[in-house]
């Protein structure tokens, strides 16, 4: 049969999707249901237990506890992984933050003095150019270069 008509009552009755209204399929209620034309109708074989709610579909525990480990960083080594790294993670924000990181030292190292412009200029460049690989890569630099005031660093 066809309950469109009743499912979308029931739906707006009971304030859920038309998906969730079970009809009871049983052939000795298809005359009572298929009858059932208005709200109030509708509203009796719901009383009466013919038309149901089914419930939410939920994600299972096993999914749930997949989750909790990935979260922990388990479940995402390289057996786990497809396609590039790029892909994961795309390279132009991997950049964008690790240039910020750099430019942010360099200006605190020349607002307090410890390199003078040029120097922070020069190495300005170079971060810029790609020449330091990351951040520790920089301090690196930094200290076998002796660029860094030793006077300054201690006060």
């Amino acid at each position: 049969m066809d309950y469109r008509l009743q499912r979308k009552l029931a739906a707006e009755i009971l304030g859920v999707g038309e998906n969730r209204i079970w009809i009871n399929p049983d052939p000795d209620n298809e005359e009572e249901i298929s009858q059932a034309i208005t709200k109030k109708d509708v509203m009796a074989l719901i009383n009466k237990g013919l038309i149901k709610v089914l419930p939410k579909k939920g994600n299972s525990h096993r999914w749930l506890e997949r989750r909790r480990q990935r979260t922990k960083g388990r479940r995402r080594g390289p057996g786990k992984r497809k396609g590039p790294a790029s892909a994961r993670n795309d390279p132009k924000r991997e950049w964008i933050y690790r240039i910020r990181k750099m430019r942010r030292y360099l200006r605190w190292l020349r607002d307090h003095d410890l390199i003078d412009r040029r120097a922070y200029r020069q190495l300005y460049r170079w971060a810029k150019g790609g020449m330091f690989r990351n951040f520790s890569a920089l301090k690196r630099y930094i200290e076998e270069n002796n660029l860094v005031d030793k006077e300054k660093a201690r006060v």
